[in-house]
């Protein structure tokens, strides 16, 4: 995490947003974006996260979570290490992917700048946790990260879009376990 970006309190939630490097649009493909949820999921049945909205876009991610279990600066940065690792050699196992060699340089260009990687760098560094100390405050966030996909034009309705828990907020089932803000 940034340093000067910190999670202080780990019994609150915390809005949180990461990018891939370049803001480079890895997630157009489903296997990709299925790689995601499954560590998402991971996360939370081994490591006590307990995700209360998520969005997964083109190119980044919004979540509102609070953490049981492990410190939540830990869950985020193996969750990043994790598919960061995956996703990249996803990517390179893709024979499909026409944007393959692209991608990879870029993650590998990213890489060399930053002397924390061996090799690629696939997620930008900063998280920028925002703790929710207000109803108001999770109520805006959680409004903001649900009309992403509408925002961008992907879907009419919030709960259309299959990669977020606005799914479950209108009564759906959606892909991962989310515990609902009353």
């Amino acid at each position: 995490m940034s340093r000067s970006y910190k999670v202080r309190n780990q019994q609150s939630l915390y809005f949180v947003s990461f990018a891939t490097v370049n803001w480079i649009d890895v997630f157009t493909r489903r296997e990709y974006r299925d790689i995601f949820v499954e560590s998402l999921q991971f996360c939370i049945k081994h490591k006590g996260l307990e995700v209360y909205a998520w969005c997964l876009m083109s190119n980044h991610v919004h979540l509102i979570i609070g953490s049981t279990g492990e410190k939540l600066e830990n869950i985020l940065r193996d969750l990043k290490r994790h598919t960061s690792k995956e996703l990249t050699k996803a990517i390179e196992e893709n024979s499909r992917e026409s944007r393959r060699a692209w991608m990879l340089w870029m993650f590998e260009r990213a890489g060399t700048k930053n002397p924390n990687n061996t090799k690629y760098q696939f997620w930008q560094q900063q998280n920028h946790p925002i703790e929710l100390s207000s109803n108001v405050m999770v109520e805006q966030r959680l409004e903001y990260l649900h009309q992403n996909p509408v925002v961008a034009g992907w879907v009419e309705e919030p709960e259309h879009y299959l990669y977020s828990s606005a799914r479950d907020y209108a009564g759906l089932k959606g892909l991962v376990e989310v515990l609902l803000v009353e």
